[in-house]
């Protein structure tokens, strides 16, 4: 099974995914389960029952042809589980509750795994006689040997054309902001068993995914506040390693909390918290802080101290990506004074700076690192420039027009597109067709399995640009930039120059989670055509440049500067500005 997607679908390709209201319930009776300390046998025992009630969400014939309630259905045998005392005992509970499920009628023809899955089912722990109970891994064995194979799925549907997962049926509980700890175990087996069946990065989450859901049991029960909950459940979807996989909404909640910054721009610059820009134009500079300051402490607390704590809470593909989103929010607390230390250039300082209600400031400043004005610009005779964060697809042409007497066209995605460039923007860079990327996608006959598409590709546009391109990526090209520089690298002539982007692509799918809240997931795959991923390692560019604290303090940008200078074969340098 190979899944197919247009040009059209790959252009809305980071943006779909929206929640539906419909949903299984809606209104959100109690579950009757409340917290009391966990054994490690009962949470053991929760453990086996996550997996087994996904297991049979996505397998069992009855509950993929929406005739059961799955939510409920976990809520019935819970108590049965909690309460059994040995581990035999709760493998007969959940044997029991399987055969009043029933089992499913015989598929004809029989379910198979198709060949060439680039991905097979996690499913081998079924069998496991010894872990489960004989009668309980019989059930799930014949359950699997009779699942669907008309691909229906009440739970999840994959978008037309596109193939990402859509789990509109998911119930969101909304009018639960603090669910009992029923629901807040289910938001957790519901999360572990989308990553486990519909993520299709699960490969390259970086540790055993079983291992996590065991972690988290206890935290999600125990959770005794609104916040405390949605920080559980923030932890645990970060240990999905995916810079899409956020808990978008309650990003408030990550540490440092409060509702004022700085008035100053935020870098890792050479490994340390750097000063590059103001928030606010008077502000910024009358707050002491100088453009190239390093930051050492805030508030009497060591920075690398500070990063420790903050890391669980914040999602990421990598490590550039992690450290960008907890610059954004260093300054961040209550608004007032806070002590500063630094240094600048190599003398140490201390000042104290005053927080400035964030509805004061522009806290968008800093989330480019393209160049101030227009769109297009020549830097130079031989140099024509375009930054994508302002592009408009219908100037595209003109664009190229105006570079052809250029000898280097510097395409800058240090940012994220305003428009979906891709083949507008490709086609003018290559001669012939040329492919630049695949996609794997899920298999609702079986969850789990993900199939490579057949590759996309650019095709020639006419003007055709003959020269160099540079193409300029760094830590804030995510998603659609990374996709963006997979297409434009492609050229015969381009070179990608900067650093590791955010390491996540591909549609985005929104989880559903009991309080009204969202997770989301990187709904498919995406690989250059020879197969090597982009998910974690990001685009790797062929000539890798980092900003300087001494380029920064004087106003340079050496991202740009080297990479020209790499496609001219001389040194180059931007005017002064």
């Amino acid at each position: 099974m190979k899944t197919r997607l247009s040009a059209l679908l790959v252009a809305i390709l980071f943006v779909s995914g929206s929640l539906s209201a419909g949903a299984d319930q809606e209104s959100s009776p109690g579950s009757g389960i409340e917290y009391e300390p966990l054994s490690t046998l009962q949470i053991d025992n929760l453990a086996t029952l996550g997996k087994v009630w996904g297991f049979v969400k996505y397998h069992h014939p009855h509950v993929t042809s929406r005739g059961v309630n799955w939510d409920s259905e976990l809520f019935r045998v819970l108590p049965e589980v909690l309460r059994a005392a040995r581990r035999p005992a709760a493998q007969a509970a959940m044997a029991r509750w399987l055969a009043e499920l029933g089992n499913p009628e015989p598929s004809d023809p029989p379910a198979e795994l198709p060949a060439g899955a680039y991905l097979t089912p996690d499913i081998d722990w079924i069998h496991d006689s010894s872990a489960l109970g004989r009668e309980l891994s019989r059930r799930l064995e014949i359950i699997y040997r009779n699942r669907s194979t008309t691909g229906e799925q009440h739970y999840v549907q994959l978008a037309p054309q596109v193939g990402n997962p859509i789990f509109s049926n998911e119930a969101p509980y909304a009018d639960l902001p603090l669910p009992d700890a029923g629901y807040r175990l289910l938001a957790l087996f519901r999360l572990w068993n989308i990553v486990t069946y519909w993520f299709p990065y699960r490969d390259v989450i970086g540790e055993k995914w079983e291992d996590v859901l065991v972690e988290f049991i206890p935290g999600v029960m125990a959770a005794d506040s609104e916040d405390s909950y949605r920080l559980v459940m923030m932890q645990a979807t970060a240990r999905i390693h995916d810079t899409h996989a956020n808990l978008w909404g309650s990003l408030n909640l990550r540490p440092p909390r409060g509702s004022a910054h700085l008035p100053v721009v935020v870098r890792f610059i050479e490994e340390e918290a750097t000063i590059t820009g103001y928030t606010h134009p008077d502000l910024g500079p009358a707050s002491g802080l100088e453009i190239g300051d390093v930051i050492t402490t805030i508030g009497g607390h060591a920075v690398d101290s500070l990063l420790i704590v903050w890391e669980p809470y914040y999602a990421a593909s990598n490590r550039p990506t992690r450290v960008r989103d907890m610059m954004r929010n260093l300054t961040r607390g209550e608004a007032g004074p806070v002590l500063i230390t630094g240094r600048r250039a190599n003398t140490p300082f201390q000042i104290v700076a005053e927080r400035i209600p964030e509805d004061d400031l522009d806290l968008q400043v800093g989330h480019v690192h393209d160049l101030p004005g227009d769109t297009f610009q020549m830097l130079s005779d031989e140099v024509a420039y375009l930054k994508l964060s302002s592009v408009e697809g219908s100037a595209i042409e003109t664009c190229i027009e105006r570079a052809l007497e250029a000898d280097v066209l510097v395409i800058d995605i240090r940012n994220y597109p305003s428009e979906f460039v891709v083949f507008s923007l490709g086609g003018h860079l290559v001669r012939e067709v040329t492919p630049f990327a695949k996609f794997s996608a899920g298999d609702p006959m079986n969850p789990g399995a993900f199939f490579m598409s057949e590759p996309v590709a650019l095709r020639p546009l006419e003007p055709y640009f003959p020269g160099k391109v540079v193409i300029l990526i760094d830590e804030v090209s995510q998603s659609q930039a990374e996709y963006t520089t997979m297409a434009l690298r492609t050229c015969a002539n381009a070179i990608v120059v900067g650093s590791t982007t955010a390491g996540a692509d591909g549609n985005i799918s929104p989880i559903p989670l009991p309080g009204g809240f969202n997770s989301m997931i990187s709904g498919i795959g995406v690989f250059y055509p020879d197969g090597t991923p982009t998910q974690r390692v990001g685009i790797v560019p062929d000539l890798e440049v980092h900003p300087t604290r001494a380029g920064i303090r004087v106003g340079r940008d050496e991202v740009i500067e080297t990479g020209v200078s790499q496609a001219l074969g001389r040194e180059f340098r931007l005017p002064p500005r």
